[in-house]
């Protein structure tokens, strides 16, 4: 099993370039790209040709953008903007050799029910999913575990996709979210594995389901999620990719210097995944 690093894990104190290389240093085999932040600061002085250029001579390649944000249920105007935001990230994961975009749910819908945001969903994944197919770019859906997320559960994320049914959609699994809003693993068992595209590790501490904030992630091995029953799991139903990626939020990392996240991270992921794969 790989191991990938999501740059914000050690956002405060690193950049795109300084994340390369600590990847590099530490044996991360892949890595998250930050669109909103990390990637425009490192073009402001490298070139799209620059990054492609590191991912042909280095061991680290890219593994997804992160993150395509607020899809659904949006204004045209803003539904607009997206559709010109993963336009952008599709040019430039064919010249990176990045395949796989992330995209969140919108947050803080204002009474919406839940009959209109499932219709909204298939209605804009569908088009995202053929707009990205001709690049060879893959859409994941990443429910987020939170009662304000309009999609924020496994198995409603899982019921979307299989109703859009393309084959280069698929879902993001985030341990964290997945343990947030009291996702299933009996959903997750009934799932086809080569859906899940992305896999976030991550743990958190013990507070009450539907309350959890990403400030509460901590190490994976140290928290309360069941990690080894998920990705039991995961291998039991055919989970293909062979990567995982760390994706932490944590203040307190965010004060330490990069080289010990990626170290610590590096120890404490392993630690985990080789106990099931």
């Amino acid at each position: 099993m790989q191991l990938s690093m999501n740059e914000a894990t050690a956002l405060k104190k690193s950049s795109l370039e300084k994340d390369l290389e600590l990847c590099e240093k530490y044996g991360y085999d892949k890595i998250e790209i930050r669109t909103m932040d990390c990637l425009p600061e490192y073009l402001k002085t490298h070139t799209v040709d620059d990054l492609a250029s590191y991912f042909k001579t280095h061991h680290v390649k890219p593994y997804a953008f992160n993150t395509l944000c607020f899809f659904n249920n949006r204004t045209a105007e803003e539904y607009q903007k997206v559709l010109d935001e993963l336009r952008y990230m599709c040019e430039i994961g064919q010249r990176i050799g990045c395949d796989t975009i992330i995209t969140v749910p919108t947050v803080e819908l204002k009474k919406v029910t839940r009959a209109e945001i499932r219709k909204s969903c298939i209605k804009t994944l569908s088009e995202m999913a053929d707009f990205a197919k001709p690049y060879g770019m893959r859409i994941s859906l990443e429910f987020i575990g939170h009662p304000a997320a309009s999609v924020n559960t496994f198995g409603e994320a899982y019921d979307i996709i299989r109703e859009v049914n393309r084959d280069n959609l698929g879902i993001t699994l985030d341990c964290f979210h997945f343990h947030g809003m009291g996702s299933r693993l009996e959903d997750l068992e009934k799932a086809d594995g080569s859906k899940i595209f992305v896999v976030h590790l991550n743990d958190t501490e013990d507070f009450p389901i539907g309350s959890l904030l990403d400030e509460d992630r901590i190490w994976p091995g140290e928290g309360c999620i069941n990690l080894d029953d998920i990705l039991s799991t995961l291998k039991k139903i055919g989970f293909r990719e062979d990567v995982v990626s760390l994706e932490l939020f944590r203040p307190e990392y965010y004060e330490m210097d990069p080289e010990d996240v990626y170290r610590t991270g590096k120890e404490k992921s392993m630690a985990v995944i080789n106990r099931i794969f």
